[in-house]
């Protein structure tokens, strides 16, 4: 009977009478894997303190990347409420202006009235407008920072060493 190229891939596995089919281990996962534990107890201990070491300063570095993109989106929305109120304060200039430069007669005319009345709606859009382009690009970043913390949790239930071999699992549970 010939045997295809995926049934080479597998191997059989008898784990105390527990018998399941896996896939082949490369010689590079074989040689990736921890060392030996060691006999001396100081030495174990300070391994392990070393491992637990390195481990906090990664989630430290983690903490601060993200607080640090958090800075960068709260002074982008201060630029952008400080870029309305300067608008603001334009369009009231603007407006007292325009009312300063009314003819002195008793009645303005009234396609005069008309025309500031339409520059100032057009002002006002445009800095809505600007305002919620600007609102929308900082949502999209927040959405994709969102995804990306996502997906590192998934990732990290991916990485879970019950996906592993059953000795695997036994050998992280009785590290921790």
């Amino acid at each position: 009977m010939a045997t295809s190229e995926w049934e080479d891939d597998w191997e059989l596995c008898n784990d105390d009478g527990f018998v399941y089919k896996r896939k082949k281990r490369r010689p590079d996962a074989l040689s990736a894997a921890p060392p030996p534990p060691l006999s001396d107890p100081q030495a174990e201990e300070s391994h392990r303190r070393e491992r637990k070491r390195r481990a906090l300063i990664k989630i430290k570095e983690k903490y601060q990347r993200e607080i640090d993109h958090w800075e960068h989106l709260s002074n982008t929305l201060g630029a952008l409420e400080e870029t309305a109120h300067q608008q603001q304060r334009r369009q009231q200039q603007q407006q007292e202006q325009a009312s300063s430069s009314l003819p002195l007669a008793d009645s303005p005319s009234p396609e005069f009235v008309c025309r500031t009345l339409v520059d100032e709606l057009l002002l006002q859009a445009e800095a809505q407008e600007a305002v919620i382009h600007d609102v929308s690009h900082l949502c999209d970043v927040a959405e994709a920072m969102c995804n990306v913390q996502d997906e590192q949790l998934k990732q990290s239930f991916i990485d879970l060493p019950i996906w592993g071999s059953p000795r695997e699992l036994m050998a992280s549970l009785c590290d921790e």
